[in-house]
């Protein structure tokens, strides 16, 4: 019995050896989430909701089994949502953003540094840096917490409604009704 319980306790240290801390998280987001703005051209609204969908993601890996897990699957699924159907094809072929985390030789590697130096920004720091501590993906009335499925384009003209998330000046979030007609998406 105490073999099990110092074993439980080592696989819970190791686990926990993995996860990322808050601030490394928060400067990890704020980095990939500047850099996505500037390649995919970003509005406000969206760097804001995109720093807080990097920031969720991060937060919620605690594992190298995480990176790729249900974890990356929402933060896609939330991005998709965010990002207009021109801007999410473009992460989409960024490895650097759409995969942006591996873990090797015993650490996490963020494949943002590939392309950019260290330090360099092209924004300012989205509205939720200071006060944001992760969780919104979870909370009831954010813009991610009640939305459909991603939607698949579609091959016919027919109208088509798209609900995309506006920021307002306290960083909470509601729907904006944007309709495209006879577009694809």
């Amino acid at each position: 019995m105490k073999k099990m319980m110092t074993l439980a306790v080592m696989m819970t240290i190791a686990v926990a050896a993995h996860a990322m801390n808050y601030s490394t998280a928060r400067a990890e987001a704020l980095f990939l989430s500047d850099k996505m703005a500037y390649e995919l051209g970003l509005t406000d609204a969206q760097y804001n909701a995109v720093y807080e969908i990097n920031l969720d993601y991060l937060l919620c890996v605690n594992t190298p089994a995480d990176a790729y897990g249900s974890w990356w699957n929402r933060r896609n699924a939330d991005l998709q949502y965010v990002l207009s159907a021109s801007q999410y094809a473009r992460f989409l072929r960024l490895a650097h953003f759409h995969r942006p985390l591996t873990w090797r030789s015993g650490g996490w590697h963020f494949g943002v540094y590939t392309v950019y130096n260290r330090g360099h920004f092209y924004k300012g720091r989205p509205v939720g840096f200071a006060s944001y501590r992760g969780g919104n993906n979870q909370r009831h009335g954010h813009y991610a917490s009640h939305r459909p499925a991603p939607v698949k384009p579609t091959h016919h003209a027919g109208a088509t409604h798209h609900s995309k998330p506006t920021v307002n000046s306290h960083g909470s979030s509601h729907r904006k009704d944007t309709r495209s007609h006879g577009h694809r998406r």
